[in-house]
């Protein structure tokens, strides 16, 4: 499967990008950030999406209740917002997508796609 490792201030759009790639797997659920659940899985006429949010996870055996090796190791894709914060536990094939705000205006954003080894 796919893993996009998604990293940027708080507001820089993370969600928001989610909400994106959801869309264009034709996912019609209502995508909302998993805060305190840590993961919401959606289904897509071709794909499962995993959504992970990692702000909040204070000890990695919280990420290995939940089976976060197997969604990672798994054929499914998975979004992973704030994943500088589990960076050590995620595979090399990794894709790291880094938002940040621009000066230009407030709905722009400037986004940086990069493999595991640039990062």
């Amino acid at each position: 499967g796919d893993i996009l490792a998604v990293t940027g201030e708080l507001g820089s759009g993370k969600t928001a990008l989610v909400k994106g790639i959801a869309k264009g797997l034709k996912i019609d659920d209502h995508i909302t950030s998993p805060t305190f659940t840590l993961v919401h899985s959606y289904e897509s006429p071709s794909v499962t999406l995993h959504h992970f949010d990692v702000y909040r996870v204070s000890e990695e055996e919280e990420l290995f209740e939940i089976g976060f090796e197997e969604y990672l190791y798994g054929e499914d894709i998975c979004v992973i917002e704030w994943a500088d914060l589990v960076r050590h536990l995620l595979p090399l094939h990794t894709k790291w997508i880094h938002l940040e705000r621009t000066q230009n205006s407030a709905d722009e954003r400037k986004i940086t796609i990069k493999g595991m080894e640039e990062v």
